[in-house]
């Protein structure tokens, strides 16, 4: 009879993993509510709107970006791109100067052959609701052929716009030209390396002096150092399934890291420098993600209290089988 033994044993690992948002120590912790939103792949935090969040959904949704009230997790707008082609794989949202959003259609699922890829920008609107913007859309490609991407930040200083491609040994940050054109060719060229890690999602720091680079399990943080970054630290990210987003709260002061899925959580830590981040140090093993295990203390505590609760199932089904 394993099968009651299983079924118990995967209730209480799913209550181990659904760790509640107030334990990872924050007010702005969310759960995206809108039914719409299956796969949450990027997340910018509003300057304009306090506690809002811009969030899209990858591949096949439409021209569409949200705004999530992280107070209740509902969406109080949907905004329509128009001025631009159908997208393609939507990978990330970043906000620049003057409260211009950037959204990254650098996706490319078939690994690295599109021959170029696209970068819609349009204002961030003052009133918060449902409605159609035009946006300007921007051709990119890389200086040394095509490559998958998922992270696009812009500097909010200078608006210079940086991607960083997804490659499981690790990428690069590539940089745009000063001024993205409309009107041709839009050429990135690497930079810096970005080792370690396969990357999903990146952040710029409010003041520009920090870079975030986030996989699937962990995350690294830098100096920004002028775009010639230099390696800082490793973190431990939330386990919230898929992780595929992470965004510096309008304030500077923490990170919000989230994952595709229906009813998707948005949890934050302390940005590198607070109370609650962690530091470089442990295994030198930093593949995928580079923060050890990258799990967040409750996670360790939810494990923990699963292997104790097997072992009491265990010792149950040997007194029964001695019976």
């Amino acid at each position: 009879m394993r099968r009651p033994f299983v079924t118990i044993a995967a209730a209480l690992l799913v209550g181990a993993f659904a760790v509640p948002a107030s334990a990872a120590g924050g007010d702005e912790d969310f759960t995206i509510k809108d039914p719409r939103i299956t796969e949450s792949s990027g997340l910018a935090a509003s300057r304009l709107h306090p506690g809002i969040y811009w969030t899209h959904n990858d591949s096949d949704d439409g021209p569409y970006i949200y705004a999530v009230d992280s107070r209740t997790g509902e969406t109080v707008a949907r905004l329509t791109l128009t001025g631009v082609g159908t997208p393609r794989d939507v990978e990330a949202i970043s906000i620049g100067p003057g409260n211009r959003i950037y959204v990254g259609d650098i996706g490319d699922n078939l690994g690295g052959s599109w021959p170029h890829v696209w970068i819609y920008e349009l204002p961030e609107p003052k009133t918060l609701k449902d409605q159609t913007i035009r946006a300007t859309q921007y051709v990119v490609k890389y200086s040394d052929g095509a490559r998958d991407a998922e992270s696009l930040v812009v500097h909010p200083k200078t608006g210079r716009v940086y991607i960083v491609d997804k490659n499981e040994k690790g990428g690069h940050l590539y940089e745009g030209p000063a001024e993205l054109s409309a009107s041709g060719t839009n050429v990135f060229r690497p930079v810096a390396a970005v080792p370690d890690l396969e990357a999903t999602d990146a952040t710029l720091s409010p003041d520009g002096e920090h870079l975030v680079v986030r996989s699937y399990f962990g995350a690294i943080a830098y100096d920004w150092n002028g775009g010639k970054i230099k390696r800082k630290q490793r973190l431990g990210v939330p386990f919230l399934g898929q992780g595929e987003s992470v965004t510096y709260t309008a304030d500077g002061t923490r990170l919000m890291y989230g994952a595709e899925g229906a009813d998707s959580s948005v949890e934050g830590q302390d940005a590198p420098g607070g109370s609650g981040s962690s530091s470089e140090s442990g295994s030198s093993s930093a593949r995928d993600g580079g923060g050890g295990n990258g799990f967040s203390g409750g996670l360790k505590t939810g494990a923990i209290a699963v292997a104790v609760a097997c072992a009491a199932l265990l010792g149950l089904r040997g007194l029964r089988r001695r019976r």
